[in-house]
């Protein structure tokens, strides 16, 4: 009896510890903000506000090289292709989660149409998330110019 007492002790405590380490690794979670981001980044290029909507939050900012401004202006933004964010190359991607905070950091090559012109720029672009009931939220997307040498330290 007390052989089986011990064998389920160590079953419960082996349980309780993986869903520990699973929680604290944020492994899926990670994940699942890596493949919003890059849902978002199609999203952005085909001018698909709808699903846009969904995932940014009322209250959500977007810093630009020109400014800073609200969800409803850079949905403006992108319907009438002042900025149309045409493809995001992601070269690097690195993901924080703190508690119901995630914190996703991509270096990318974006090309884009910017009042008529094409160009390809450079940028870490820091994108804040927060859990909302099951949805995660886009808090803030902020563009930082870098060079090509740049990199993401993890």
């Amino acid at each position: 009896m007390k052989t089986l007492i011990s064998i389920f002790s160590i079953i419960i405590l082996m349980t309780q510890f993986s869903f520990a380490q699973s929680s604290t690794d944020g492994s899926k979670a990670k994940q699942e903000i890596t493949q919003l981001s890059k849902d978002k980044w199609q999203w952005m290029a085909d001018k698909n506000v709808d699903e846009l909507e969904q995932l940014f939050d009322n209250k959500s900012k977007f810093v630009h090289m020109s400014g800073t401004w609200n969800k409803d202006r850079e949905f403006e933004i992108i319907k009438t292709g002042s900025i149309w964010y045409k493809q995001a190359d992601v070269h690097d991607v690195v993901v924080e989660i703190f508690d119901d905070t995630a914190i996703h950091w991509n270096r990318i090559t974006l090309l884009a149409i910017v009042r008529g012109d094409e160009v390809s720029t450079e940028f870490t672009v820091t994108e804040i998330y927060q859990k909302q009931g099951k949805s995660w939220k886009l808090l803030d997307l902020t563009f930082s110019s870098v060079r090509d040498i740049h990199q993401i330290q993890k």
